[in-house]
């Protein structure tokens, strides 16, 4: 059997940490979760917490940001199904703001990723969520499928908008009724941008 390289077992010990902060975080929440118990559960020291992240809000960017773009990934699939890509924009919003509703997105995405990381829009992984979504709306706008305005103002306030809508739907106190509310809204002002050829 081949011998480990150093990145090789760094990466290992990375992918370690995260997943043990993942359980821990989505169980208990960041504040309550102890780093030794976390570290200790894959056989770590806190030292080597430390050296990979930083401290323990290192391991909590690492973690959101391993959730957010699995998120990310799984509104695409969501919309690359759809019959048209306006409908599968829409769809990737809709299935974005839908995984509000589960307990560790909800958790340590919605609630302790901002409360702890600060401003969600200035995350990288929203950052790559906006690049996406700013390439598709040039081209609608480009196709006479979206009206004539500005590429990033638009696709800000649509990232925005599905972001904004997650974000509710987790802190309220009844998600499952808000989500409806939030999806209808997402779509109404996302339709706001067609062309008038392309209303119904």
């Amino acid at each position: 059997m081949a011998r480990r390289t150093r990145i090789e077992m760094m990466e290992e010990t990375k992918a370690k940490l995260i997943g043990a902060a993942r359980k821990a975080f989505a169980e208990k929440g960041f504040a309550a979760a102890s780093m030794d118990d976390l570290t200790a559960e894959v056989g770590l020291t806190r030292g080597a917490l430390y050296h990979n992240f930083g401290d323990k809000l290192g391991l909590l960017a690492a973690v959101v940001h391993q959730i957010d773009v699995e998120m990310a990934g799984r509104a695409q699939m969501s919309g690359s199904s759809a019959d048209s890509a306006w409908n599968g924009l829409l769809a990737e919003g809709r299935a974005y703001i839908e995984m509000a509703l589960e307990p560790d997105v909800q958790r340590i995405v919605l609630l302790d990723g901002p409360a702890f990381l600060g401003d969600p829009s200035r995350w990288p992984s929203q950052n790559l969520c906006l690049q996406s979504t700013l390439e598709k709306v040039r081209g609608f706008i480009a196709d006479g499928i979206m009206r004539p305005v500005d590429a990033e103002a638009a696709a800000r306030l649509m990232s925005g908008a599905a972001l904004n809508a997650a974000l509710w739907v987790a802190a309220s106190d009844d998600p499952q009724t808000v989500l409806p509310k939030a999806i209808d809204a997402f779509t109404c002002m996302c339709e706001g941008f067609l062309a008038r050829r392309n209303l119904a």
